[in-house]
């Protein structure tokens, strides 16, 4: 029998903290007096200390904290963890929901892999404006905490009009449509070329007709349905990206 040790994928158990600098072996970060409160105080570290550090450009290092004071530090960049990852090229687009339900599905979107969240304004949002920050604040703690290394860019908001006039034709648009011809999501989407891709997911009280039949004139845009059941836009947005990364994102076995 071999014993030999199977070493894990990643480390899970140490904590992890999004920088925004550039990051090599020998580089110091200062960190803000929010990192600082979070290191010293909540995660109670002391100088010579250890932690995993990203940007999402250069991968995950390991760092080493000095000159720790009551309300700032800084942290010296050692080795190199893991190499920089790229996630699924797909661009999720979402009717923006209210705060706490917002919060859950920009998280999961993140875990998911997305790589850009776009709120789009349809004409039953609900939510009449989107605190951009406190969804990059999102991004930021999803990916923190489930161990990935690239983060999602958040876009502006914009009308769903204004955003098919725009639009670049080469990244076909998924919308998620009670009515799709085709009950069968996975037969809908494996008839599609490979991407690039972008998701789209309404509101709650779904798309206005006059939106369904503008974005089915468009050569560019595939509707697929979810099932036989109603679900909640947070729900949905889980269950399309899962479906989306299965058929044409990084969890295929070829990829």
């Amino acid at each position: 029998m071999d014993n030999t040790e199977i070493m894990p994928i990643h480390d899970f158990h140490s904590e992890r903290l999004f920088v925004d600098a550039p990051l090599g072996a020998g580089k110091a970060v200062e960190c803000t007096s929010q990192q600082a409160h979070y290191l010293l105080n909540v995660l109670r570290l002391k100088s010579r200390d250890t932690i995993l550090v990203f940007n999402g450009r250069d991968g995950e290092w390991k760092a080493t904290l000095r000159d720790t004071a009551r309300r700032r530090c800084r942290m010296i960049v050692e080795e190199q963890t893991r190499a920089q990852e790229s996630g699924p090229d797909i661009s999720y687009l979402f009717a923006p929901l209210k705060r706490s339900r917002l919060d859950y599905m920009v998280q999961k979107a993140t875990e998911l892999g997305a790589a850009h969240l776009h709120p789009v304004f349809t004409r039953r949002t609900i939510a009449g404006r989107v605190n951009l920050e406190r969804m990059r604040a999102n991004v930021i703690e999803a990916a923190e905490q489930c161990g990935i290394l690239t983060i999602p860019e958040v876009a502006e908001p914009v009308p769903l009009a204004r955003l098919l006039e725009s639009w670049d034709k080469t990244r076909r648009i998924v919308f998620c449509d009670e009515a799709a011809e085709i009950a069968d999501p996975l037969a809908s989407l494996a008839r599609l070329a490979p991407g690039p891709f972008a998701l789209l997911v309404g509101p709650e009280g779904g798309f206005a007709p006059n939106e369904r039949e503008s974005l089915l004139a468009y050569e560019f845009v595939t509707a697929i349905s979810l099932g036989p059941r109603i679900m909640r836009a947070d729900t949905a947005a889980v269950a399309a990206l899962t479906l989306l990364n299965a058929v044409h994102g990084d969890w295929k076995g070829d990829v």
